[in-house]
């Protein structure tokens, strides 16, 4: 079995993310899969996990093989908290489930991506400060988080990463450019694994993402 590149997404469906920011976010992720389609490395090593975060936690997509993803649609309730601890604990369970660690027999995957997307701060919080550090004791290879739109609270996400983006509108136009982005960022990680020469580093994004310093 080849070894594999565990691709977690993580979607905000609080109430404030209805109507055109989940329909652009939909959009979005249908764009995210055609475009990895095209590229030979990433079919043979990415694996996907969408999971969405409201006052509830869903595992949309369980980890499936690119070539076999059906992305479902995603919705969002009429209102909502924004349990991002939550989701953190779910990924931490969900990596240590999922991922397949070498041994002396057998070559493990290599290691996770994980993509954050919010248009607020984390309701949970003192789930979330306490997710944090076993979150990071994973090894992810990439953490990205994106906070959309003018209420997204960034200073959390830095104590997530030093990989935060801000989108200023949270329209179609941004949101598929960021997806357009991550998709770049999942395909160039999926090329550095068939590489041992080939470096980690993410593209530049495009200018309607903003790097948060």
């Amino acid at each position: 079995m080849s070894r594999r590149l565990l691709t977690y997404i993580c979607i905000d469906t609080s109430g404030s993310m209805r109507g055109e920011p989940i329909e652009a976010v939909n959009n979005g992720l249908a764009a995210l899969m055609a475009a990895l389609r095209q590229n030979p490395y990433a079919l043979e090593s990415v694996h996907l996990s969408v999971i969405t975060f409201d006052s509830h936690i869903k595992e949309v997509l369980p980890m499936t093989a690119l070539e076999q993803v059906v992305m479902p649609e995603i919705v969002c309730p009429e209102s909502g908290a924004t349990f991002l601890g939550a989701v953190l604990e779910h990924v931490i369970a969900a990596v240590q489930r999922d991922r397949i660690v070498g041994t002396a027999e057998q070559k493990g995957d290599w290691r996770p991506i994980l993509i954050v997307l919010t248009d607020g701060k984390p309701t949970d919080l003192l789930v979330y400060s306490e997710a944090l550090a076993p979150l990071k004791a994973l090894g992810f290879g990439n953490i990205v988080a994106c906070a959309a739109g003018p209420k997204a609270d960034v200073s959390y996400l830095k104590q997530l990463t030093d990989t935060v983006v801000s989108l200023d509108t949270m329209d179609a136009a941004s949101f598929g450019k960021f997806f357009q982005w991550v998709s770049a960022a999942i395909s160039g990680s999926s090329v550095s694994v068939g590489n041992p020469n080939a470096d980690n580093h993410l593209p530049p994004p495009p200018p309607e993402i903003n790097i948060v310093l």
